[in-house]
């Protein structure tokens, strides 16, 4: 199945890739095809212009061999009247009045003849125009048809090659929908099963259930169940309890929290004047460089907050369980145990902190300006801080023990929580004792250190700042020591509370028996659960609305996703387009420091040509003066221009306006064509775009498809499974309940063979009666003995 899935997914997507690029093809041989027709309507054109053009041709032609035989025989007139005037006498006035004189004639012929050659010249230049657009449109033509065949043999391939493809899809297509059918069918046929089976299920379950609760009535009126024989699951009884104990426990724990605070608060202060102070003296950090040792202090007790205020925040949410309506004991007590790992964190970071603050205290014995009043001072303080850690990490190990008491691998005894409790009040006295010696020996130093002529001012305000701060952690050890030694005996006390079958906290005979700690977790879900059940069920959103939702939120992010990646392309686009627009930029300043260059050395050129143009206008001039003027007489016809048949050609040395207007136009050509290509670039571009956002989204609704089509496989699969696991927990239930009804049913038919033979007792008891009755009633003695062991 994975390897056709495999050649159905590579297929589809060939299949996909060669469907977008049909479409495109299509409209690109469209395209051409319009090019081609209209270059064929252009061709048509311009072959009927070539075709007026040849006719006037023709026409200027046949009236140019009438006006050559009109010439010609104004010419043999002429030769003729010349020849007769020689022949006649010169001064004869008759045939001076002729008909026309042949000033006359030569004017119309001259007329004539510069009529011909601008006709000839326009012949001439419609010819060499005719043919340089001929020879473009015949280019234009080969290039386009070149294109067409190219493009032609393109599809073909295109096609050629998809056929196959698209006819293997096709069949595969075909093959899944008479798969699809038959599945179809199928489910059909299990549906219509499975409804069978669940009215079979549904008739079943009812009989069942009139024989379970007739089983359970028996159950329950012979063989009732006692869970208090077993320890385990006697703890997970939910126990009755004095509410009254719970809440002074409640405010017990509160109070004990409010002054935890307060000893954590003076704790944090006494942290945060130390660092002021060790970066004060023995080093001031202003003045000179603070010690590697003093710096490590520093920056240890900088992070202080984070390993003190977890202690504070912990016990505060243990007082958040404690619940009214439930008990809470060291057993249930399971807010202990982050409220130990909070207390152990702050011990082992006291712990880190101790031996930087001893080299510190060394550091400053170490100073010049230290006596020896002070040095001892300094070392009294170093003992009385290493005693204060060893307090607190006895305080650590008995909160620990605390702690462990709601775990399950705890094997404590109750008997020994009181022991407990008397551990940490005696470890709280003694914390109280040694901050009270840490205070006194830090006063004495402190006094000494004043009276140095080297202790400024801002040190004696930081060092009276520290003062306070241990006299505010020795009042408040001082309060939580008060506190729960007065408060001792009610925390020794065990909680009255009572399971079924048994007291723990009053009897001592069941001191083995705890309260498991999930008890208060179940019955508040439990209760929560009752809770629930009352509350209105909220309103749900149909089906085909949440369907129809997901496939809107799916497709929306498909198009988020299409989206991003256009915006990721067209990025890289922009960023390309801009690099390139650089390029072209700086290739456009050199082109343009290049024409400057060009045009300066023009200029100079063409100011050099006028000054030689001049200079030989001026030498021209004075050898025409010097030279002496030739007197000609001619005639008319030394008169006439000296022009030729296409006209008079005219040397013009201003060039460059042509050139420009040349090199304009060609510009302007370009610069359409590429803006033509520019845009049908970015058409096919866009169209690209939108046609792999198209194949992106169809893709993924295939993927979809064959996802729900697997989903409905693996739920069919799951169904008949349940079905199958139904059967076979229906027939193991019909088989255990025919066995205890065939159990009943032999316990009733011995009862009945029971009851008959005692009946059968009763008659033969009552003949024998009967027969003792009609004996002699003369022997009463007999009479009563037979009764007797007839009882017996």
């Amino acid at each position: 199945m994975t390897t056709s899935e495999e050649k159905y997914k590579k297929l589809a997507s060939e299949y996909a890739k060669l469907k977008a690029q049909v479409p495109v093809l299509k409209k690109a041989f469209l395209d051409e095809q319009s090019s081609h027709n209209e270059l064929k309507c252009s061709f048509k054109e311009s072959e009927q212009t070539v075709r007026k053009f040849e006719q006037e041709v023709d026409s200027l032609k046949f009236r140019n061999q009438q006006l050559s035989t009109r010439c010609s025989l104004l010419q043999d007139e002429l030769d003729s009247f010349e020849s007769k005037k020689k022949n006649k006498h010169k001064d004869s006035p008759t045939h001076s009045t002729g008909p026309r004189s042949p000033g006359i004639f030569n004017e119309e012929l001259q007329n004539k003849i510069e009529e011909n050659a601008r006709l000839h010249r326009q012949v001439y230049e419609i010819e060499s125009e005719y043919k340089s657009k001929l020879e473009e449109l015949q280019q234009k033509l080969g290039q386009f048809e070149k294109q067409c065949s190219d493009h032609e043999m393109v599809l073909n391939t295109n096609m050629h090659k998809n056929k196959a493809v698209v006819d293997k899809l096709q069949e595969e297509k075909a093959m899944l929908e008479v798969k699809l059918q038959a599945i179809d069918v199928e489910m059909k046929d299990l549906k219509s099963r499975t409804m069978k089976a669940e009215s079979l299920l549904g008739s079943v379950e009812t009989d069942l259930k009139e024989q379970l609760n007739l089983a359970n009535r028996i159950i329950a009126d012979k063989l009732p169940f006692i869970d208090t024989k077993i320890r385990e699951l006697n703890g997970l009884n939910v126990p009755t309890h004095d509410r009254r104990h719970q809440l002074r426990s409640r405010e017990m724990v509160n109070q004990s929290a409010n002054l935890l605070g307060e000893v954590i608060h003076a704790l944090s202060n006494f942290f945060t004047y130390t660092e002021q102070r060790s970066q004060i003296y023995p080093a001031d950090g202003k003045v000179e460089p603070i010690s590697p040792v003093n710096t490590q202090f520093c920056k240890l007790l900088h992070e202080h907050l984070s390993h003190l205020r977890p202690v504070e925040n912990t016990l505060k949410d243990l007082l958040a369980t404690f619940k009214d309506d439930a008990l809470t004991t060291l057993e249930t007590a399971t807010g202990l145990q982050p409220f130990s790992k909070a207390v152990n964190k702050m011990v082992s970071y006291m712990n880190i902190l101790l031996p930087y603050q001893l080299l510190s205290l060394e550091e400053e014995c170490a100073v010049s300006s230290c006596t020896s009043t002070l040095q001892g001072k300094n070392m009294d303080l170093h003992r009385s801080l290493k005693k204060l850690n060893a307090i607190f990490n006895k305080l650590d190990t008995v909160t620990n023990l605390l702690a462990a008491q709601s775990s399950k691998t705890c094997g404590h005894s109750p008997n020994n929580h009181p022991r407990m409790f008397v551990m940490l009040c005696d470890n709280l006295r003694y914390l109280h004792e040694a901050v009270k010696e840490v205070s006194k020996h830090y006063n004495g130093k402190v006094s000494l250190e004043h009276q140095m002529p080297t202790a400024t001012q801002r040190l004696k305000t930081t060092d009276e700042c520290v003062v306070s701060s241990l006299i505010s952690l020795v009042t408040s050890t001082n309060k939580l020591s008060t506190f729960l030694s007065g408060n001792q005996e009610f925390f020794k006390q065990r909680a009255g509370y009572r399971t079924r079958g048994s007291s723990v906290g009053t009897e001592h005979a069941n001191h083995a028996i705890r309260s498991n700690p999930v008890v208060v977790n179940f019955r508040q879900r439990a209760a929560q659960y009752i809770t629930s059940l009352t509350k209105p069920c909220p309103e749900s959103v149909p089906h085909h609305i949440a369907v129809q939702n997901r496939k809107v939120l799916l497709s929306s992010a498909e198009s988020r996703e299409g989206l991003a990646k256009q915006i990721e392309t067209f990025q890289q686009k922009v960023s390309r387009l801009e690099q390139e627009k650089e390029h072209w930029m700086l290739e456009h300043q050199l082109l343009k420091i290049k024409l400057e260059h060009e045009e300066q050395k023009s200029r100079k050129l063409e100011s050099e040509l006028e000054t030689a143009s001049r200079v030989e206008a001026v030498t021209s001039i004075h050898d025409n003066i010097e030279a002496p003027k030739p007197v000609r007489k001619g005639t008319d016809s030394d008169k006439r221009l000296d022009v030729s048949m296409l006209g008079k050609l005219d040397a013009s040395t201003k060039t460059t306006a042509g050139v420009d207007s040349r090199e304009l136009l060609i510009k302007n050509h370009f610069t359409t064509r590429i803006n033509e290509l520019t845009q049908q670039i970015q058409l096919s571009d866009s169209k690209c775009v939108s046609f792999h956002a198209e194949v992106r989204a169809l893709h993924k609704q295939i993927i979809m498809a064959e996802r729900s089509k697997k989903q409905a496989e693996d739920e069919l699969k799951a169904m008949s499974q349940t079905y199958a696991q139904l059967k076979d927990e229906l027939s193991t239930t019909s088989k255990n309940y025919e066995s205890q009804l065939s159990m009943m049913s032999d316990h009733l038919a011995g009862m009945n063979e029971k009851l008959t033979t005692q009946k059968d007792e009763i008659d033969e008891l009552k003949s024998q009666i009967a027969t003792t009755k009609s004996s002699s009633s003369s022997n009463p003695a007999s009479k009563l003995l037979s009764l007797k062991k007839s009882k017996r």
